[in-house]
Formats: structure tokens, sequence, C-alpha cells
């Protein structure tokens, strides 16, 4: 597999992810600056979390520069990053509902960090000769 293949794939994957994340951010009913106040939890988590996709998308595209070639470790790493990505929209829509209460911040953490995991994990497995 080329690596341009595999790029498209998480890109369009992160798109949809941002997409869902701001399709829950919804026009207040009222035209007064004060009916934005409501908002303010759930605007604050989407920019936390669209920086973190942000940090997330350019990591990978760092990390696709260095790598020589597309293996099975690599896709299946990047499926492992991608899924737990995916779950960042709900991390989001809990920390905008839960108004950052304790636990919400740290379950919505453990879900946002979680993609790092594996990247190390793979990094110690003993890589295969080429064939």
């Amino acid at each position: 597999m080329k690596k341009g293949r595999l790029e498209a794939f998480s890109d369009g994957v992160i798109a949809i992810i941002i997409t869902i994340m701001v399709l829950e951010l919804h026009v207040p009913a009222g035209d007064h600056p004060g009916d934005l106040l409501p908002m303010v939890p759930t605007l604050l988590s989407y920019i936390l979390s669209f920086v973190l996709v942000g940090i997330y998308w350019n990591n990978h595209h760092h990390m696709l520069y260095a790598v020589q070639r597309i293996d099975g470790t690599i896709l299946w790493s990047n499926l492992h990053l991608l899924f737990w990505l995916s779950l960042m929209p709900v991390a989001t829509s809990w920390l905008g509902q839960s108004h950052f209460t304790s636990l919400a911040r740290i379950r919505s953490s453990d879900l946002m960090n979680a993609g790092m995991s594996l990247p190390w994990w793979a990094s110690m497995a003993p890589t295969q000769p080429s064939r």
C-alpha cells in the first residue's frame, strides 16, 4: 500500500470527526448576546477537542513522512489511533453537557489520550523482515 492511500483515508476520518464535533454546537434561540452564555461549556469543549484533533492530525502527517513503507503494524496502529480519535466527539459532548465536572474531565482526558498508547507499544514490537 502506498502512503498516499493511508494518508487520504486518515484525513477523511479526521474530517468526519471534526464535522461531528461541530454539529454539537447549536444556534441559541435568542438574539441577545446573553443567550450565548449557556453555550460556553460546549463551545470551550469543542475548541479544546478541535485543537487536540489538529495536533493528532499534524503529528500523523509528520509520522507518515518519516515512514519508509506501510506494513501491517503501521496499518493496525493507524486504525487504533483513528478508533480512539473517533470517540473524540463523545468526549467533547460529555464535557460540554456536564459543564466540566471532575469525573467528566478525567474520563474525557482518558479517551482523548488513549490513542497515544499503541504507537509506543507498536514501536516495541519486533519487526518482521521484508519480503
